[in-house]
């Protein structure tokens, strides 16, 4: 490639109409997001969720290709800006709508126990649910009393009262190190032998711990999960 072909095909490229575009979509795109609010920018339900990623790849399609009619790119943006405001209104005035369009919060758990049914309706495995309370530097489900799905996928979780914070100083109990940390062994009725191995457990040990509770067979437990002093939590799986 000789200079001639070099600067053929720099003049080729539309650097101060891509620039402009750039720095005007910014700028608009940034008062819009400001009028529209923190909901918005923190997407707390299926629609601002929707909205914002339509908006921004409009803002996107516009500073981006050239190909894109400036004046048309921001007539779509305006208009997606009016239609978010209006059903933001419409959410802000009536609650049925706001059940239709960002559905309502889930529990699943309630006072100690998980609620299967509530975890297949939003097709959640207990990986996820333990991930969720993980990430809330909770990790045994004996010790949530209430967790609930929240419209944006957060997770809020009511720990049990034996649970509430206080530090081993403050009633001055001897701080001893935990025997295991807690683990899943049983998961929709299936035991996990690597977990077992790891643990240096055996499956003869995990059956006379069920039958100590009444259950002659894993497939009836849902969930099972071996605290931090070698007890076990159990959550039998509910009658279809």
């Amino acid at each position: 490639m000789n200079w001639m072909d070099v600067a053929k095909a720099l003049s080729e490229v539309a650097v101060w109409e891509m620039t402009l575009r750039s720095v005007v979509t910014f700028v608009v795109l940034l008062l819009l997001t400001r009028i529209m609010g923190k909901k918005q920018l923190s997407q707390l339900s299926y629609f601002h969720y929707i909205t914002g990623i339509t908006i921004g790849s409009i803002a996107g399609e516009i500073s981006a290709q050239s190909e894109t009619h400036f004046i048309n790119g921001f007539i779509a943006l305006i208009w997606w800006f009016i239609f978010t405001m209006v059903m933001s209104m419409i959410l802000l005035r009536w609650k049925k709508a706001r059940k239709i369009l960002d559905d309502e919060p889930t529990i699943i758990i309630r006072e100690g126990v998980i609620l299967e049914r509530s975890l297949k309706s939003l097709r959640l495995h207990m990986d996820d649910v333990m991930m969720l309370l993980r990430e809330q530097s909770i990790f045994s489900v004996q010790d949530v009393d209430w967790a609930i799905m929240e419209n944006n996928g957060q997770l809020s979780v009511l720990k049990k009262t034996s649970q509430l914070e206080a530090t081993r100083q403050d009633v001055k109990a001897a701080a001893t190190a935990p025997k295991y940390f807690p683990t899943d062994l049983i998961t929709d009725g299936k035991i996990i032998h690597e977990n077992l191995q790891e643990l240096d457990l055996k499956e003869e040990w995990l059956m006379k711990k069920l039958k100590k509770k009444n259950i002659t067979d894993a497939a009836d437990v849902f969930y099972a999960q071996i605290q931090t002093d070698g007890s076990l939590f159990i959550d039998v799986r509910e009658n279809e």
